[in-house]
């Protein structure tokens, strides 16, 4: 799992993966699964990265598995050699429906989906063809994909992959807590570039440069660090307000290492902010350490999540509890399943769980207590070091 002194997935591990699609296709008897991957931050990747380790990125790229076999990568006219070199599929098709109307590629072979579904075995007999990624995939893509494929059922399996993706494998762990280390030195570089007079960019800048040095790809999400009023709106960026004293600042990170992700999130007191924000991260603390210690396999995961969000109502602070407090980390920051109350989504060993516990919109501003861990077969791995109290 080690390439040098850093963690890696092993190319041996992608067949394996490959194997477990082609069961979840038999089941729900499919002829083929298109996977769609594009490069928005969040949740674009997740696909490619899963099944073909491909970073996708400017065009973007589909996983086309049939239900024997070895899947072949669907580029545009610009990502195929990029594709061979990065991914560890090694059939790499240019698609017709990935490509631009008004660019020209006149030595290329481009080929249509039904094209390529033909040669490898049976456009023609496709009833039902899974589709993972649908919710990114614009209507002009998928009005072609429908043309192509005129005679097919498309069935969403987005859920069904996300499924797969859930319990993590050794070498997804070693992953995942090496993404853990690099969002600890983030987290770090922040609190000392915290101080009175500071832009938050600036912060955010020292975090971003020390988290690429300790090896980050990217991030699952920008970078937040946000102070004072910047603190109250949960999709907080950083912007030029400077650091005041007796300010709160905001730190959230979430750095990308060989496709996995890392979530800390953290509140820095810069001087007295005062008692209400104070009380506020002191219940944080209690909610974040209390779901952290009820959190084992074979618990529906609302039932962690209510740990956290009944300690946060019985210090009147409830209401600024504002959106699921538990979720998944992986090729997403912000994976599924997430366990929200109205989920009955199950904990389960091996699974990398974010407790996020969060509070915004409230009159001071707003704050985040996130740390990451493994669920294990008696309870709970943290992956995570970082102080929660934090004072500068």
């Amino acid at each position: 799992m080690e390439q040098g002194s850093r963690p890696h997935i092993p190319a041996t591990e992608y067949p394996e993966r490959w194997r477990r699609v082609q069961a979840a296709m038999a089941a729900r008897d499919l002829d083929f699964l298109v996977a769609y991957a594009d490069d928005r931050a969040s949740f674009g990747p997740a696909h490619a990265r899963w099944l073909a380790d491909f970073p996708v990125h400017f065009e973007p790229a589909c996983i086309l598995v049939p239900p024997e076999g070895e899947p072949v990568m669907l580029v545009g006219p610009e990502s195929d050699q990029y594709a061979l070199l990065a991914g560890r599929i090694a059939d790499v098709r240019i698609l017709r429906e990935l490509t631009h109307p008004d660019e020209d590629y006149p030595y290329t072979r481009i080929q249509s989906l039904a094209d390529v579904m033909a040669e490898i075995g049976g456009a023609s007999a496709a009833r039902r063809v899974g589709l993972g990624g649908r919710g990114l995939i614009g209507a002009d893509l998928m009005a072609a994909f429908a043309a192509a494929l005129p005679a097919a059922e498309w069935v969403d399996m987005e859920d069904a992959l996300c499924d797969l993706r859930a319990r993590k494998s050794q070498a997804e762990l070693e992953v995942i807590r090496h993404a853990y280390r690099i969002a600890e030195t983030g987290i770090e570089a922040g609190v000392e570039a915290i101080a009175a007079g500071v832009a938050e960019r600036e912060v955010a800048a020292e975090i971003d440069a020390s988290m690429r040095r300790a090896g980050a790809e990217g991030t699952g999400i920008d970078t937040i660090v946000a102070s004072g009023p910047n603190t109250r709106p949960i999709l907080a960026r950083s912007t030029f307000r400077r650091i005041e004293r007796d300010d709160l600042v905001l730190l959230t990170v979430a750095p990308r290492y060989e496709g996995y992700h890392a979530a800390i999130g953290r509140l820095v007191l810069v001087g007295d902010p005062g008692p209400e924000v104070r009380r506020a991260r002191d219940a944080a603390i209690r909610a974040q350490r209390a779901a952290s210690q009820a959190l084992r396999p074979g618990l529906e995961g609302r039932e962690v999540e209510a740990v956290g969000r009944a300690i946060m109502a019985d210090a009147g602070l409830g209401q600024y509890f504002l959106y699921s407090g538990l979720h998944s980390v992986g090729v997403i920051e912000f994976e599924p399943p997430i366990f929200g109350p109205g989920s009955p989504a199950m904990l389960e060993e091996d699974m990398v769980i974010s407790i996020d516990i969060p509070l915004f919109n409230a009159p001071w501003g707003g704050l985040r207590i996130e740390d990451g861990y493994v669920v294990t077969a008696t309870g709970a791995e943290p992956l995570d070091r970082t102080l929660h109290e934090i004072q500068k």
